[in-house]
C-alpha cells in the first residue's frame, strides 16, 4: 500500500493532477466501451479493425510509400462516419441500457396493484407454463416491468383481461386465432395477445445454439434486448420452459427452478429501485451477456 501511494505521489508530481485525470478518463472511456461490447460480434469486428490499423501503421512507417501513406491518411477519417453505421445495433443497445439505468421510476410506485395481486399473477403464469409444458403447447409470455411496451401491444389484439391459467391455456391452444405471437402482461392484466416481438440480432448466442433456437426463443431474447421485460417461453417441440431477461436466456428449467427464477427477477427489480443512480450504472458492468451454460439444448 505504501509503495502504491509513493508511486501515485510520484506520478502526481511528474504529470500533475490534470494530466493524471486526463489519463484516467481516457482509460475509463475505453473500459466502458469494451465492457459493453464484450461477448458480441462487434468486439470481434473492432479487434479486426484495430489489427488492420496497427498493421498499416507499421507498414507505412518501415517503408517510404508516399502514395500509399496519402491514401491511408485520406481513408482513415472516413471511419469516424463508418463506425456509427457498423456498430449501430450495439450503440443502440448500450444507450438503452444506460437509459434504463438512469430511469427515475424507482422514485415512484409503478404498480397500481398490491404485492399479493402481483404474486397471484405470477402464480397464474407459473401454473399455466407448467400445464403448457406438459402438453407441448408453445407459448411466449412477456411481462412488462418499468419500461412501457405500448408499441408492441399495438401489434396484437387488445384483451385487457385478468391473468388466469385457463386464459393462457386457451390463447396458446394450437391453431386458435391468437396462439401465434406473444401475450403481454402489465401488472395483473393481460393487455394483448398475438403481439409481434423483435427477433434477436445479438451475436452473444453460441453458434452451436443459434440454429436450435426457435422463433419464440429468439423473440424472447429480442424483446429483452430492447426493454427490461421478462419473457417466458415454452418450447412446442420439447415442452421445456425458458426465461429470457436482459438479453440472456435460461433454459431447460424444471418447475421448481422456473418458479424461483421468475420470482427472483421481480424481487431483484424492486430492490434495484432502492439503489442510487451510481449503483445502478455500476451494475451494468457486472451483468454478463450470453446464454446460460447449464443447458445446451432446448
Amino acid at each position: 500500500m505504501a509503495q502504491f501511494l509513493n508511486d501515485l505521489s510520484f506520478l502526481i508530481q511528474r504529470f500533475g493532477w490534470t494530466d493524471l485525470l486526463d489519463i484516467v478518463l481516457v482509460g475509463a472511456v475505453f473500459f466502458i466501451v469494451l465492457m459493453f461490447l464484450r461477448d458480441t460480434e462487434a468486439l470481434v469486428l473492432l479487434r479486426g479493425v484495430f489489427f488492420i490499423i496497427v498493421l498499416l501503421a507499421l507498414f507505412t512507417s518501415l517503408i517510404e510509400l508516399p502514395a500509399f501513406s496519402w491514401l491511408i491518411r485520406t481513408v482513415l477519417p472516413a471511419l469516424v462516419f463508418a463506425i456509427p453505421v457498423i456498430f449501430a445495433p450495439e450503440i443502440r443497445r448500450t444507450l438503452e441500457r444506460v437509459g434504463r439505468a438512469g430511469n427515475i421510476s424507482f422514485l415512484i410506485r409503478t404498480r397500481n396493484i398490491t404485492e399479493k395481486q402481483f404474486l397471484e399473477t405470477l402464480d397464474a403464469i407459473i401454473k399455466a407454463s407448467g400445464r403448457l409444458s406438459e402438453r407441448h403447447h408453445g407459448a411466449l409470455i412477456v411481462i412488462q416491468r418499468n419500461q412501457g411496451l405500448s408499441e408492441y401491444v399495438n401489434t396484437g389484439v387488445s384483451l385487457n383481461a385478468q391473468v388466469t391459467p385457463e386464459l393462457l391455456l386457451q390463447i396458446f391452444y394450437p391453431n386458435t386465432p391468437l396462439h401465434d405471437g406473444a401475450v403481454i402482461i402489465v401488472n395483473d392484466r393481460l393487455v394483448a395477445a398475438s403481439c409481434v416481438m423483435p427477433l434477436s440480432s445479438s451475436g452473444v448466442l453460441n453458434r452451436s445454439l443459434e440454429h436450435t433456437l426457435g422463433l419464440r426463443h429468439r423473440a424472447a431474447l429480442g424483446i429483452t434486448e430492447v426493454s427490461d421485460a421478462v419473457a417466458v417461453v415454452v418450447s412446442e417441440e420439447t415442452g421445456s420452459i425458458s426465461i429470457a431477461q436482459d438479453g440472456k436466456i435460461f433454459h431447460r428449467l424444471n418447475m421448481e427452478r422456473f418458479q424461483h427464477t421468475l420470482l427472483a427477477f421481480f424481487q431483484a427489480t424492486d430492490l434495484k429501485r432502492e439503489k442510487s443512480l451510481t449503483a445502478r450504472l455500476l451494475s451494468l458492468f457486472t451483468a454478463g451477456k450470453g446464454v446460460d451454460k447449464e443447458g445446451d439444448e432446448l
